[in-house]
């Protein structure tokens, strides 16, 4: 089984990539499917779900996966529920024994020991927020000023999220096999590369 696990900086297309590849390798693909499944497995709404996980600040956070597990009343009125069910459904897909592409979520550190291939997609600021007006649907007018502090939130509790489940820090060029930046790529254009040095990588551990 191999698995590729994708992490990015908001912005950098790195949700993009993932699904590209998937169509190039012919790997499963696992991404708002996620939360579409611990929305499921909590009774929950899927947007509901979504906004707690990407959006709410870890700020004061008093648990640590890797240490201790706070009180029950802290548990049930914080994400830590979602993020429990969030990482059983990441390790459920494994269970599965299918090549597959993760996209964030820190798959990368909840599946280490099925020794995926990690990838880390970064842009220049102009690149990022380029890509998103690009994107963005008739419904989000943001500012480029509202736009910047969105990235900066946004990322700042990806890696808050990753302080909790393991002592790699979030970005840390190490905890990557490949670090991938963008800013001056098509993505399409990309992809084919990124392809062959992942079958490569694969190959070799083998």
């Amino acid at each position: 089984m191999k698995i590729i696990t994708i992490s990015r900086e908001f912005g950098s297309g790195g949700r993009e990539l993932g699904k590209r590849l998937s169509d190039i390798m012919n790997f499963d693909y696992y991404d708002s499917e996620i939360i579409t499944a611990v929305a499921k497995n909590s009774e929950c709404d899927a947007n509901y779900i979504e906004e707690k996980l990407n959006h709410h600040s870890l700020q004061n956070f008093p648990i640590s996966f890797r240490n201790t597990i706070a009180s029950t009343a802290y548990m049930q009125s914080s994400k830590v529920p979602f993020l429990l069910e969030q990482r059983k459904v990441i390790e459920g897909i494994a269970l599965l024994g299918k090549d597959c592409i993760i996209v964030g979520r820190n798959a990368d550190v909840i599946l280490g020991q099925y020794k995926p291939f990690n990838i880390f997609v970064c842009a220049t600021m102009e690149a990022k927020i380029k890509r998103c007006f690009e994107r963005a649907s008739e419904n989000e007018q943001l500012t480029e000023k509202e736009l910047i502090q969105e990235m900066k939130v946004i990322d700042k509790i990806r890696s808050q999220t990753r302080d909790i489940l393991s002592s790699a820090t979030w970005g840390r060029r190490d905890a990557y096999h490949l670090t991938i930046n963008t800013s001056d790529w098509s993505i399409k254009d990309l992809t084919p590369a990124v392809a062959d040095f992942a079958t490569f990588w694969f190959g070799k551990r083998i």
